[in-house]
């Protein structure tokens, strides 16, 4: 039985690195040019880019498992996924504001969601040529552009902490939390978007808050699987996880990322 549950999963997880790196192929493309913004009906912005990539990536896994369910962020929710057992959940340009401004920290996130559980995860950064990996179960993985798979695993520190921090989403909870466990968390850095979970779940950083209710599925299903996978934790304040594929995509209680129990401060 494990096998056939590793083998399933293992071609979505193929589909699913294809998509993100042909999308990569576009969104710099897009990247090297005079692009216009638009600013949505909840104040964010969005780029030829994000359509691009979004239209891309639904194409391909629709196309490849045409009985999954679709959400992602730049397509209409229809709810018809919420019948659905498989589900993709995809944001094709993770950090439009960074984007924008031409930091190069933005990513796309693509997960599979199971009866509710992220199973499947990737989180490509197409500036760095990095694509990190995980499938339940089986730990979690960097690839590099030339094709070189490394096993990564969360840093095992308990004292001398790093965390990440959002560059363009901070808020005064996040610092006041920082500044709270400041006997701990010596060093601070800020990254924009999902970057902060590869960081952590490749052993560079051990923490980072948000505390506000604006991300949604999309923006952390991918990560979730990834920094577990890689021996981290996402959670709620309580402790308890996320579900996805719900009616409601905000991550409305807000979460912390660690790389052990014993980092997961409050």
């Amino acid at each position: 039985m494990r096998r056939r549950f590793i083998k399933m999963w293992e071609q979505e997880l193929a589909a699913m690195i294809k998509a993100a790196k042909d999308a990569e192929v576009e969104i710099k493309k897009i990247y090297q040019t005079a692009f216009k913004v638009e600013i949505k009906a909840d104040n964010s912005p969005v780029t030829l880019a994000d359509k691009t990539a979004d239209a891309l990536i639904r194409k391909e896994l629709g196309e490849a498992f045409p009985d999954y369910g679709m959400l992602t962020e730049e397509s209409k929710d229809t709810k018809d996924r919420l019948s659905k057992d498989n589900i993709w959940i995809v944001d094709p340009v993770d950090g439009t504001k960074e984007f924008v401004a031409h930091n190069g920290e933005f990513t796309t996130n693509i997960a599979l969601a199971h009866n509710h559980q992220a199973v499947v995860g990737v989180i490509n950064i197409p500036m760095r040529g990095v694509t990190y990996y995980a499938i339940k179960g089986q730990g979690a993985f960097r690839l590099e552009k030339d094709g070189t798979r490394t096993p990564i695993h969360v840093s095992e520190k308990t004292e001398g902490l790093t965390v990440l921090k959002s560059r363009s989403f901070l808020n005064d909870r996040e610092e006041e939390l920082i500044a709270k466990h400041q006997d701990k968390i010596t060093k601070q850095r800020t990254v924009g978007a999902a970057i902060k979970y590869c960081e952590i779940a490749d052993g560079r950083a051990e923490i980072s808050y948000r505390m506000s209710s604006s991300t949604k599925e999309w923006d952390v299903a991918a990560g979730d699987v990834i920094l577990c996978e890689a021996g981290g934790i996402m959670a709620k304040l309580d402790g308890t996880k996320y579900t996805y594929n719900r009616e409601d995509v905000y991550n409305r209680e807000g979460y912390i990322l660690c790389n052990r129990k014993e980092n997961f401060l409050i």
